[in-house]
């Protein structure tokens, strides 16, 4: 831990100082995944290159008033996402994360169709199983075609909870790191990656088990 910090206090330094290579390299190495998260709340990618360029500017801009209180990357998500909602909802695209994620509180996280219903002999239980992963090749579940789905089935999920998945997932944030830069409590939190991972594996069920009477 202590090593990280001193890699990170070391890092500001060199941006403090405006060391170019510094800068270029941590731009490099974040744009991908600040591009994935500006998407979430804008219609078009040229709107999210632009929320990309605008979080840059503020970053450079508010270097030396950072206080350290969280982890730099989480601090530059945060500007992101400010940014990126104050560019969607002037495109009529967004409302506050907050909304997104309270509008979502009675939704199941597995389709009810999955379950026998009540009044059969085994109500509640499985009606329709889970495919069984640990069963199938690697190489399959890592298949391009396969990557493809996962990533289809990420974008149909309601803002929020993409949102939560991405971070979690893809970028592999801590859940600590998720609350800071998205503001919202950790338990709205394992909640949208619940309900995230639950829908995902659904889609990606469904396509193997298609793919299976192929």
């Amino acid at each position: 831990m202590a090593q990280v910090e001193a890699a990170e206090a070391q890092l500001l330094d060199a941006l403090r100082a405006g060391d170019e290579g510094t800068f270029t390299a941590l731009v490099r190495e974040y744009h991908p995944s600040l591009l994935r998260v500006a998407r979430m709340h804008v219609s078009t990618r040229a709107s999210a290159e632009e929320v990309v360029q605008e979080t840059w500017l503020a970053v450079l801009n508010g270097l030396d008033r950072f206080e350290g209180r969280s982890s730099l990357r989480t601090w530059v998500f945060r500007i992101l996402t400010n940014i990126a909602k104050t560019r969607g909802q002037r495109d009529a695209r967004a409302v506050p994360f907050s909304a997104l994620a309270e509008a979502e509180g009675d939704e199941p996280s597995v389709e009810p169709e999955r379950f026998a219903p009540p009044g059969e002999r085994w109500a509640g239980h499985w009606r329709s199983y889970p495919v069984r992963w640990d069963a199938l090749p690697a190489e399959r579940l890592l298949a391009a075609e396969t990557l493809a789905r996962v990533e289809e089935a990420i974008k149909a999920l309601p803002p929020a909870q993409a949102q939560v998945i991405t971070l979690r997932d893809v970028e592999g944030w801590s859940s600590e790191e998720v609350c800071s830069a998205l503001e919202i409590s950790e338990t709205n939190q394992r909640v949208l990656l619940h309900r995230a991972r639950s829908k995902v594996r659904g889609a990606l069920d469904e396509y193997l088990t298609e793919a299976d009477r192929c």
